[in-house]
């Protein structure tokens, strides 16, 4: 499904999908986040569809939230903050939990800057390559005086700590591609000419994996957040009882005896 907002393309099981307003540094208008969930939507309901590439045209990944097109006044009697907040449940809010929710692993490549809310949706991504170039940048409270949004409150703290999170967002300072590798905030920092290839390649080598590998181990993580140690043994118990049992584990072990990589069930 390509928009004039959003550009998809399916090659040999992985979709990649590219913000497309370059122009506008693919800021996070209605239309854009709406094309964005449509595309993702649709790719990943495809069965041979087996991982995402998120990115973006131009020099940025995205400026973040469109400040010119929030108008004080509207028709309705709501003011800014009234519809600002509207429009985070109907699209900001749901894009986020759906990539977290997202049947297929999502790699973010990348390409520039990530400023705002955008910082959210490339924390949401299950694995992040940037270019060297790149930055995020979490200019809520010292430009707008607001919190961080799209999940980043909730997903930065528990990349890189409550002190780290802290800071970036009292302070605004840009981290860039090397200082945010060595703070665990993405993968891989690459070359800007070779992250095309190393996002490709990385969305391979996660196309192969079973079909459950993103869901299940992002929610064996996001269990440990809340479980003890004691529950969270309880859960790893549980879900090797029922994962085992499937059609993947039969071919790891099958893949093991006979000294050849699996090759594991289709969606």
């Amino acid at each position: 499904m390509t928009t004039d907002y959003v550009l998809s393309e399916v090659s040999d099981g992985i979709a990649t999908l590219t913000l497309n307003q370059p122009a506008r540094l693919n800021a996070l208008t209605f239309p854009l986040v709406e094309a964005l969930r449509a595309a993702l939507a649709e790719v990943t309901a495809r069965p041979e569809v087996r991982a995402v590439i998120l990115t973006g045209a131009g020099k940025a990944f995205s400026s973040g939230a469109d400040l010119g097109g929030m108008e004080p006044d509207a028709p309705d009697g709501k003011s800014t903050g009234e519809r600002v907040a509207d429009w985070m449940e109907r699209a900001t809010n749901r894009l986020i939990l759906e990539m977290c929710e997202s049947p297929v692993p999502i790699v973010c490549a990348l390409n520039g800057a990530a400023v705002g809310g955008s910082v959210g949706m490339v924390l949401a991504a299950d694995i992040v390559v940037a270019a060297r170039s790149s930055y995020l940048y979490l200019s809520f409270m010292p430009a707008l005086g607001l919190v961080p949004d799209m999940g980043a409150s909730w997903l930065l703290p528990r990349r890189i700590g409550g002190a780290r999170a802290m800071g970036l967002t009292l302070l605004g300072e840009r981290i860039g591609a090397e200082q945010a590798e060595q703070w665990g905030l993405v993968w891989r920092c690459v070359e800007d000419a070779a992250l095309p290839d190393v996002a490709r390649l990385i969305a391979s080598r996660l196309a192969a994996l079973p079909a459950h590998a993103a869901l299940e181990a992002r929610r064996v993580f996001a269990a440990a957040d809340s479980n003890s140690l004691e529950q969270q043994l309880a859960y790893e118990r549980d879900r090797q009882r029922e994962m085992i049992d499937l059609p993947a584990f039969a071919e790891g072990v099958r893949a093991f005896a006979a000294r050849r990589p699996p090759v594991f069930p289709g969606r």
